[in-house]
């Protein structure tokens, strides 16, 4: 099961912002594969809250510098706490849940969650078919168009340790200890709303 949440704090989160009915984001990582960047079609209908949540967190800049800190081969890759520890607080409010519209297939993007109306900042990419995932409730709001081949090329930090890095020590302490501790941890270098094609 996906979850793995941060201990949630009392600082106040930013204003949601309202995403377009249908955006990409371009991840630059820096993953030594093909241009390293992965591109995500988001469609809001899918998921209006999560789009929502996603939308303002690339635009605050949250995801630069933001570690994959968890790999699990033929399940997913995990990512989500950003190297600004300001910004983990700001956003540390969790959004409600949407309903299931897509299903969990390969290359969605998902939040994770630590149960009903959890949902902060936390997402993984589906690297199968995990449309077991539905019935749990986690909603997808959009996939990989681009970059797929990137994203299964993500340096795994800790090989037979499905729960990957721990996610309590890294909000703490940052991305020098991610480097210190895990090196090879690959990172999303910059992240933008990009025109869907």
């Amino acid at each position: 099961m996906v979850v793995a949440l941060a201990a949630m704090s009392s600082a106040a989160t930013l204003s949601l912002r309202q995403s377009p009915d249908n955006f990409d984001v371009t991840f630059s990582t820096d993953v030594k594969q093909g241009d390293g960047k992965i591109v995500i079609n988001v469609v809001r209908d899918a998921a209006p809250l999560g789009a929502d949540q996603f939308y303002t967190l690339v635009k605050a800049g949250f995801f630069n510098e933001a570690a994959y800190f968890r790999v699990v081969p033929g399940f997913v890759v995990q990512f989500g706490i950003s190297g600004n520890k300001t910004l983990n607080n700001e956003f540390s409010k969790p959004i409600k849940d949407d309903p299931v519209k897509l299903s969990n297939t390969k290359g969605t993007i998902v939040f994770a969650d630590a149960g009903p109306n959890t949902r902060t900042t936390q997402l993984f990419i589906n690297y199968a078919d995990n449309s077991r995932l539905d019935a749990m409730g986690f909603a997808p709001f959009g996939s990989v168009t681009s970059g797929m081949d990137v994203a299964t090329q993500i340096f795994n930090p800790t090989p037979g340790n499905s729960g990957g890095i721990d996610q309590d020590q890294y909000e703490a302490n940052g991305n020098d200890w991610i480097r210190k501790n895990y090196p090879g941890t690959n990172f999303i270098t910059s992240a933008e709303v990009t025109p869907s094609n």
